[in-house]
């Protein structure tokens, strides 16, 4: 049955966090141990098992998206009794899958230790998963549930949600908008209303190999020519516009006596405008040999559009911002170059608001931790995002 706080007032939702705070952390604790690297899908899986269990306590409908390339994708639908089944559902979007290989919990355990919650994938982004089930048990406890909410978690985003974008759209496009459970934007725990664009590829050179010290004139390297290609990609960079082009890595050649018959690059592109794509692509795409015996190829593309600050997503904002004043907390907006699976559902026009999980630093390195100060608040902000 549900408490009786029959009238909506935001300190009842801090409380109901507060009180609610042991819990989210052990919750929490058991995401975090279940360790699921993106490319082991039955480690993934079983977080997936897990969560799924969890969120069936709170009354959701589950469905589970089996994939053969990538852990599965959990689903799950919260309808509270009285709400008419037309109506449009919110969209709360994370990911179950962490950077971090098997094992890394033997040298980097789940610990609470000088007001931080530690331990790998806590900030990015299994405590926004604990806190969107806390959020949704105080919405259903409290009877303050006004419309569907559909909790999607997906099992590759690190590694770019090849095998789970095509469902992250279809479903959001039947949503009203969208919540990412990423988390917020560093200490001082802003929401993000944009994120660059990334863009992949890969420049490969083959030459032609030689003996260095014996025919060393009838080689041509691949390296000196992939080397001449990096200083044409990266003076695409453009800071004023907000433009990136990095060459992250290059490999090639075989031995310092050969004259490299092979070398490769790969390139990292951020953009804040959609716009701003096709012309970086026509130029990374349009780069041509100054040695000709050599052959270029170009290989990659778009991964993710950017998530643009749209009037839709500043008015999400505003209601966040307003929520978090009734809550007696402060609250700032922040741009990112880094992507989620936001800019899938924002490039569709759904409006999208990002970086609604932890607050905390060390995302993908070893200081990885949260706040533990801003758990609960955080907590109730979503309740009332999502019950307002």
């Amino acid at each position: 049955m549900p408490e009786k706080t029959t009238v909506y007032k935001p300190v009842n939702l801090l409380k109901a966090a507060r009180s609610r705070q042991k819990h989210l952390l052990a919750l929490l604790q058991a995401l975090v141990e279940i360790e699921s690297p993106t490319d082991e899908k039955a480690a993934v899986d079983r977080c997936v098992d897990f969560t799924a269990k969890a969120a069936t306590t709170l009354g959701a409908r589950i469905r589970r998206h089996r994939s053969r390339t990538a852990g599965d994708i959990l689903e799950a639908r919260f309808d509270p009794p009285s709400v008419r089944h037309s109506a449009k559902p919110i969209l709360l979007l994370g990911h179950l899958d962490t950077v971090w290989p098997l094992g890394t919990l033997a040298h980097m355990p789940y610990r609470l230790h000088k007001g931080r919650v530690w331990g790998p994938g806590t900030l990015d982004m299994k405590a926004g998963v604990a806190m969107a089930l806390t959020a949704l048990d105080i919405l259903r406890s409290h009877g303050l549930q006004t419309r569907p909410v559909i909790l999607l978690l997906v099992s590759d985003e690190e590694t770019g949600s090849h095998a789970s974008r095509a469902l992250t759209e279809k479903i959001a496009r039947r949503c009203e908008s969208v919540y990412v459970l990423e988390p917020a934007q560093g200490l001082e725990g802003a929401y993000k209303t944009a994120r660059k664009g990334i863009a992949n590829y890969r420049v490969h050179v083959t030459g032609v190999a030689a003996h260095s010290g014996v025919s060393f004139e009838q080689g041509h390297s691949a390296i000196a020519e992939l080397a001449r290609q990096v200083a044409v990609i990266e003076g695409c960079t453009n800071l004023k516009r907000g433009i990136t082009v990095n060459v992250g890595t290059i490999q090639g050649g075989t031995r310092s006596n050969v004259v490299a018959a092979e070398a490769w690059a790969e390139v990292d592109v951020r953009f804040p405008r959609a716009a701003d794509f096709p012309a970086l692509d026509r130029r990374i795409r349009s780069l041509r040999v100054q040695d000709k015996h050599c052959v270029l190829k170009v290989e990659g593309g778009l991964n993710r559009p950017p998530m643009e600050r749209t009037p839709a997503t500043i008015a999400l904002y505003r209601r966040a911002e307003a929520a978090a004043s009734a809550l007696g907390l402060g609250l700032n907006e922040a741009a990112t170059g880094g992507g989620s699976d936001g800019n899938f559902t924002s490039a569709l026009g759904v409006p999208t608001l990002d970086g609604m999980g932890a607050v905390g630093e060390g995302a993908h390195a070893r200081h990885e931790s949260v706040v533990h100060k801003h758990l609960a608040p955080r907590t109730a902000l979503l309740a009332a995002m999502l019950g307002g």
